[in-house]
């Protein structure tokens, strides 16, 4: 067994129909010589994912389940996760099941390898199998040029919901994040890349995306657009990211 420790932190939001099986299959699936523990943050949730993901965690002693009353974004839960978290790396992972959760241990392998500091899934890489409808495709493709344009960011896929991340670069990007729902991936690598963190690699990745509970509206994208601008924005004209920011301090 590695002595390395992985933090698998999955965000949830009114997942009570996938939560339950998407924990066990982390807990019995994860084929890994790696430490590692679940960290499941409950966003304000109004049905029964806190319930049904705390059945799970009595089984399993790796399981933490987190939560909260209010609904406040993908991007705080996260954050609030990373808080929580004890692995010298850091796994975001979504609770839907869309990704088989060996994912994980490849992009970590893949970290070591290339020394890189960020490894990101992209439904674009040439590896990646993917099941994923054509108006999401038209979509991420439009918004994936747009960032290419606004930051000039090498990657052909941001938005992919498996990610890995060393743990003290976390540290250093986290508290200058701002966005807290839809393009808070976005905002991450973009101050990443400010930062210097720039061995970003992106990976292959298998999507079964899950056309029961996963849908995309209009406000939605709206959001992320004006989001989006909003990060370009902070970069480049008011230089919020170059302040100093308090540092994350774990709870």
């Amino acid at each position: 067994m590695n002595n390395t420790k992985i933090s698998i932190v999955i965000p949830a939001y009114n997942e009570e129909k996938n939560i339950a099986a998407t924990l066990e299959n982390v807990v019995k699936e994860f084929n890994t010589y790696y430490l590692y523990e679940v960290v499941v943050v409950c966003d304000g949730c109004a049905d029964k994912t806190s319930e049904n993901a705390k059945k799970v965690a009595q089984k399993y002693p790796q399981i933490q389940i987190y939560e909260y009353e209010e609904n406040r974004g993908k991007g705080y839960a996260l954050t609030y996760g990373v808080k929580k978290a004890k692995g010298e790396i850091v796994s975001f992972f979504d609770a839907g099941g869309d990704f088989d959760v060996n994912h994980i241990d490849r992009f970590v392998k893949l970290m070591e390898v290339f020394d890189a500091h960020i490894v990101i899934g992209s439904k674009r890489h040439p590896a990646s199998k993917v099941n994923y409808p054509v108006k999401r495709k038209f979509y991420s493709r439009i918004y994936q040029l747009m960032i290419k344009i606004l930051f000039n960011l090498n990657l052909s896929d941001t938005q992919t919901g498996i990610k890995i991340f060393k743990k003290e670069v976390l540290e250093q990007i986290l508290p200058r994040a701002v966005v807290k729902k839809y393009a808070f991936d976005l905002e991450l690598l973009v101050i990443a890349n400010k930062f210097g963190y720039k061995k970003i690699f992106e990976a292959p990745v298998n999507l079964n995306y899950n056309f029961a509970t996963s849908g995309i509206k209009f406000s939605s994208i709206w959001q992320m657009i004006n989001d989006t601008f909003a990060i370009f924005y902070r970069l480049h004209f008011l230089r919020y990211y170059d302040k100093k920011h308090i540092k994350l301090r774990k709870e």
